[in-house]
């Protein structure tokens, strides 16, 4: 990057004025509750994360960037004028990211066969009045060499979302944990006095011309399943939102909506309240996840269900990747169309391995071949970009 500057002043511009940035795992479960959840696979942490009191804000749309710097930061750190010296050196050097790829062929760890045999497992629980809804997954895996930031800039060209996102653990050069994140789907948007879910049910693939594409998506919008599904979870969301909302101030927008992403139409509506005195963005957080778009309803004995049917936990996917911001503000995405990235060596090699899942609510209305497809639909951007930049 060249001709760089920085400007001075004390407004900080846009949301985030400092504060905690974070994921949190669906296995940590329900505030309160004593579900069980398994382990994932590749036993992830319950959350990763810190409080961040350095950080760029960049404004894409006027082409402008500023440096905010904390002045105090609390510990040994060097001070803020040698701070800005070292990030104003790195910003200025080649930003060029470099090729990955594939060392080995892509893992699909549940068949077709034993998807839609799980989904049948989540309609005969529907059929016996057990729940109302159940979104079921499954997940794939694929050796790859490179870095996971390359991984994930190529995951912004292939696939843009609204809420994308990219967090690691430990070395920014060999992190312990990457988190990949190209998700459309909003968990909490709180300002401080009015709290935001954007729920997402139903899916179709963009068409191939202008046509086609406004085709699919009023044969979308008209879909009786798929309104009736998002309705189910725009009441589970109206429910955890009331628990924490000043009386009546709870409130549906538009339904349902339709929004268009890379390669997919979503239906999805916003659940809006006032918040109650006293409330801040933690408790918001703990009312609302993980979010009932991607448990089911009822929220707890669905996801008892999902912990029988899928037989193993689902580490960051399903979670939530945001902030909480100092001036008490907070936003969180749901960690889907996400990859996780994992070292495979402990040698300091760009041997990695990423893992993602793909999955979709079930109601009885289901046709399991159809639900499986749509998985597939879902996690195409993914398997695109785990082919490698050569």
């Amino acid at each position: 990057m060249t001709g760089l500057e920085f400007i001075e002043g004390d407004e900080i511009p846009g949301p985030f004025q400092g504060g905690f940035i974070g994921a949190i795992s669906y296995d940590a479960g329900v505030k309160g509750e004593e579900l069980g959840l398994p382990r994932d696979a590749w036993v992830q942490p319950s959350w990763i994360g810190g409080l961040y009191t350095d950080f760029l804000v960049w404004d894409h749309a006027e082409s402008a960037a500023w440096l905010v710097l904390g002045e105090e930061p609390g510990d040994d750190r060097p001070s803020v004028d040698l701070r800005e010296a070292a990030i104003s050196a790195s910003l200025r050097g080649p930003a060029n990211a470099q090729p990955y790829g594939a060392v080995a062929a892509l893992i699909r760890h549940t068949s077709v066969e034993e998807h839609r045999a799980r989904i049948e497992e989540a309609r005969a629980l529907i059929a016996e009045g057990e729940i109302y809804q159940a979104n079921i997954a499954h997940r794939f895996t694929r050796e790859m060499v490179g870095s996971p930031v390359d991984q994930y800039l190529a995951l912004r060209e292939v696939n843009a979302a609204p809420y994308m996102g990219y967090l690691a653990s430990g070395d920014s050069e060999r992190p312990e944990w990457a988190l990949l994140s190209a998700s459309p789907e909003l968990l909490l948007e709180f300002d401080g006095a009015r709290a935001t879910t954007r729920p997402i049910k139903g899916t179709a693939a963009r068409g191939a011309d202008e046509v086609e594409d406004e085709e699919r998506g009023r044969a979308l919008m008209e879909s009786a399943k798929d309104r009736a599904e998002l309705a189910m979870i725009v009441d589970l969301a109206r429910n955890d939102l009331g628990r924490v909302a000043r009386p009546g101030s709870v409130r549906v927008d538009e339904f349902p909506e339709l929004r268009s992403y890379e390669g997919i139409h979503h239906l999805m509506a916003d659940v809006t309240a006032e918040v109650r005195d006293g409330v801040d963005s933690f408790e918001l957080l703990g009312a609302l996840f993980p979010g009932g778009s991607i448990t089911g309803a009822p929220k707890l004995r669905v996801m008892e269900a999902i912990k029988e049917i899928e037989r193993e936990g689902r580490g960051f996917f399903t979670g939530s990747m945001g902030y909480v911001s100092l001036d008490g503000s907070s936003a969180w995405n749901i960690l889907i169309r996400t990859l996780v990235w994992r070292p495979m060596r402990g040698d300091g090699s760009n041997l990695g391995e990423l893992s993602f899942h793909v999955g979709g609510g079930i109601t009885w209305g289901s046709d399991a071949i159809e639900e499986e497809k749509e998985t597939l639909l879902k996690g195409a951007r993914l398997m695109e970009v785990l082919e490698g930049v050569e």
